[in-house]
Formats: C-alpha cells, sequence, structure tokens
C-alpha cells in the first residue's frame, strides 16, 4: 500500500499516517524543505537531515536544464547526486508558470517556456514531464499542472482547470507505460494536482476528475499566491471532503505555522514552502513566542538565542546579536543559520503536531500555537 493512516484525531481530521515509497517510508504529516536545484538555499543536504527533514522538494524542470536529467541519472538518481537519504519529491515545473520571465504560453499539447539560462524557447509535453522526472528518478513526482494567477478571471482559472485533467491524464498514461516492467517496489509515485483557484465549483471539478484516474496521491495546487487564510481553508477542507480517505493529500506552497496546523485539522499530510527560507534570509524568524524581525535595533546589544524554547544548533551556539548583525551584512552564514533555524522550527512543530494527534490534544495544539501567530 502506497498510503496507510495510523493515527486519526477523535475531535478533528487530523491523521498520522505512513507514505510507503521506493526509497522508504516516511511518517506523516510532514513538511518539505524546498530545495529547487538540489539544494536548500544555504543549507547543503546533511544539514537538512541534521535539522530533521525527512523528506524535500526539487524542480524536475529546472534540473533538465542544468545539470541536466542524463547527468543526474548517470549519478543514480536525485537522492545520490545530492547525497540526501530522505523521499525526493519533484515538481513538473507548474509552478513555474507563475514567472513571465519564463512561463511563454501553453496550449492542450504542453508548455512553452523560457530557458533562464539560454533565452531559448522549450517545449514541455505532459510525456516529456514525466520522462524527465523518471530520469532524474525521484521518489515522487508530480503531474503537469496548469497554475492559474489569484488575479486571473473565473473564465481564464476555468481553462486552467480543462487544461491540467487533459495533462493529467496524459501523465498518467504514460507514466504507467515507463513503469510497466518494474516490481512495486520500485516504482516511482504520482501525484495528480487540483486547480481551481478560490472557486469551490471549478476546484470539485478538477479533484473529481483526477480522483477518475486513480494517482499514488493528490495534491492541492495554487495556493500561497495572494489568497486569504479563510478563502484557502474554504477549499482545502472541501476538497478533502472529495478524495478518498486512503491517498495522501499534499497542500502545496504553504510554509505558514497557521495554516499547517489548520491544513492539518482538515487531514492534509504533506506541505512543502520556499517561504520559510525566503523569509529568513530577510529576518522574519519562527519562534515559540510567534515571529520576530530579528534586524529591528532592539535586538542589536540582545545576547539571548532566537528562541529560549528551541534546541537548534543555532539557538544553542548563536545570539540574536550576531545573527542581526550578519544579516545586515549579507553574509551568507547569517542566511544559512536564520534558514536553518526557520526550518528546523517547522521540523519540530510536525512533530509536536504528531505527539499531540497520538495523545488526542491536537485541537488544544493548534489554538495554542494559533494565539501564538495571531496577525
Amino acid at each position: 500500500m502506497v498510503f496507510q493512516i495510523t493515527y486519526k484525531d477523535k475531535k478533528t481530521n487530523a491523521r498520522i499516517g505512513t507514505l510507503n515509497t521506493k526509497k522508504g517510508s516516511v511518517e506523516t504529516p510532514f513538511f518539505m524543505p524546498v530545495a529547487t536545484k538540489s539544494t536548500a538555499k544555504f543549507i547543503n543536504s546533511k544539514k537538512l537531515e541534521e535539522l530533521g527533514a525527512k523528506a524535500i522538494i526539487s524542480n524536475g524542470f529546472l534540473l533538465s536544464i542544468r545539470p541536466g536529467s542524463k547527468i543526474i541519472k548517470k549519478f543514480g538518481g536525485l537522492g545520490k547526486f545530492m547525497n540526501f537519504n530522505g523521499i525526493n519529491f519533484t515538481d513538473s515545473g507548474g509552478f513555474q508558470m507563475y514567472s513571465p520571465s519564463i512561463y511563454i504560453s501553453s496550449n492542450e499539447k504542453g508548455v512553452f517556456f523560457r530557458n533562464p539560462i539560454s533565452g531559448e524557447k522549450i517545449f514541455i509535453t505532459p510525456e516529456k514531464d514525466m520522462e524527465i522526472q523518471f530520469e532524474i528518478q525521484s521518489d515522487v513526482a508530480m503531474c503537469l499542472d496548469r497554475m492559474p494567477l489569484y488575479e486571473d478571471s473565473k473564465t481564464e482559472i476555468e481553462k486552467a482547470v480543462k487544461l491540467t485533467t487533459i495533462w493529467a491524464r496524459r501523465c498518467k498514461e504514460h507514466h504507467d507505460k515507463l513503469q510497466k516492467n518494474l516490481t512495486t517496489n520500485k516504482k516511482q509515485l504520482l501525484f495528480g494536482i487540483t486547480q481551481g483557484g478560490i472557486y469551490k465549483d471549478l476546484r470539485e471539478k478538477s479533484a473529481k476528475e483526477l480522483i477518475e484516474l486513480d494517482f499514488d496521491g493528490y495534491s492541492i495546487g495554487g495556493f500561497g499566491m495572494g489568497e486569504s487564510f479563510e478563502e484557502e481553508m474554504k477549499i482545502v477542507k472541501q476538497q478533502k471532503s472529495i478524495i478518498p480517505e486512503n491517498k495522501p493529500v499534499y497542500l502545496m506552497g504553504i510554509g505558514n505555522p497557521n495554516e499547517i496546523l489548520e491544513a492539518i485539522s482538515f487531514g492534509c499530510d504533506i506541505f512543502d514552502s520556499r517561504m520559510p527560507t525566503q523569509n529568513a534570509r530577510h529576518g522574519h524568524l519562527f519562534t515559540s513566542k510567534g515571529k520576530i524581525k530579528i534586524l529591528n535595533k532592539k535586538y542589536q546589544l540582545d545576547k539571548t538565542p532566537i528562541d529560549k524554547n528551541c534546541s537548534c544548533f543555532v539557538c544553542r551556539n548563536y545570539s540574536k546579536a550576531y545573527i542581526s548583525f550578519l544579516l545586515k551584512q549579507e553574509e551568507p552564514v547569517g542566511k544559512e543559520l536564520a534558514s536553518y533555524h526557520n526550518l528546523y522550527y517547522l521540523q519540530d512543530l510536525m512533530k509536536q503536531a504528531k505527539e499531540a494527534i497520538k495523545k488526542g490534544k491536537f485541537e488544544k495544539f493548534k489554538e495554542k500555537v494559533k494565539r501564538t501567530y495571531k496577525e
């Protein structure tokens, strides 16, 4: 079985499960640091393991440009290439459609991207996308999806849903062909991605069409792009009511503690976001007392750690004053220390969430964090 539920919370739909991949198993819920080009920003693979990351996500499309999927294959796959012992997820490149410098256009046949290195035009079909991710040998691949923008009209978002379904069907068919001679324990998992913006009717249509294709898991895509917390959670709750209970659910692009815990309460299992490291580099840090802005003047002489309740390497060894100084000087080590702390905080948050689910105290835990991060 790809996914097994081991614990269920009695007051919410929060759950603990086991996701089984060809590389091994990982307990859900979990948060994945974003390692777009086979590394997180300023954090190497061994540091990711040290801070507790059991899975990461990289971008298959960008890696196919440089160093190239064939080179990664020669190293034995992405995990060996970057020397990461955890689970490797890869994205299709659908997220790059938010970027006008990379995305050109799309149609039923595929997507035109602009090579961010050479500027040349690249055409990616759903079949080609599956071949890239299969060659990279990630443990979990994502379907090619058409990601609309928050400000797009409902008509445009409806077109994106249509393309997402068409591409998902072709991804599934080709992915099955690529793996037809592999034994079950050697197969790469494939997740479908639902779209539809904040429109419940379009989200329902997208989810139901993808469920018919019977993917290994389902991702809720298109969020973290400007929608409100209420708009996002309304859709997450609806999607979870449609997606079969025995399938893992991945809420893409979400890294805020309140959003993660609320989504867990609805039954989501997997999360990722570039926000925690991106914000860390600008001095916005998570703590058990809420978010702090470490570049503020009041921390200039602060000898205390970022969080007295945190046991990460950074909090055990460095002061707020030192990290604030390094970030102001644009020192890479400052960005490393701040990023490490934020990622550690989220890994620890997931650990605490699982403990709360097992003890039947998840709702109480969620509300405590919610009060801490009220904004």
